[in-house]
Formats: structure tokens, sequence, C-alpha cells
């Protein structure tokens, strides 16, 4: 394997990475902002009141997008395992 090989495989697996976290991490900052401004009109600072719906909200996520996050993660392992059998 010489470095561009790689180096190509590595910047494929960190798109991935970016690529299968962001919908995520999106949707966790988005809650965590509305919560925040909630919290600061209301003046009401509990800590729970962020970890739920952030959790519930990124449970229903995962329920939506984990088929596609399952089948990417499998179709680049699977070109990993090919590649790695060409050697």
């Amino acid at each position: 394997m010489t470095q561009s090989e790689a180096m190509t495989l590595l910047k494929e697996a960190i798109w991935l990475i970016l690529k299968l976290s962001a919908p995520l991490l999106i949707v966790s900052i988005v809650i965590g902002l509305v919560i925040s401004i909630f919290q600061a009109a209301t003046q009401i600072h509990e800590q729970t009141l962020t970890f739920v719906p952030k959790i519930v909200a990124i449970a229903i996520l995962l329920i939506i997008l984990g088929s596609w996050m399952l089948t990417s993660m499998t179709d680049f392992f699977q070109s990993i395992m090919n590649y790695a059998a060409g050697l």
C-alpha cells in the first residue's frame, strides 16, 4: 500500500464519519439552542430539561436514519476488505 492509497483510505473514512455524525450533531445543536433560548426567556434552569429532548430526538433520528447509516458503514467496510483482498 502506497502512501497516497493510505491517505485516500483515511480521507474516505473521515468523510464517512462526518457524513454519518452530521445529522445527529445538527439536531442536537438545534434542540440545545432552542431549549437554551427557552430557559433564558423563562429563567428555568433545570439541567434535565436539555437532556431529555435531545435523547428523544436522537433516538428518533437513529430509528429513521439507522438503516442508511448501517448500509454506509457496511459498504465502506466491504470496500476496505475488497481492497485488502487485492493486495
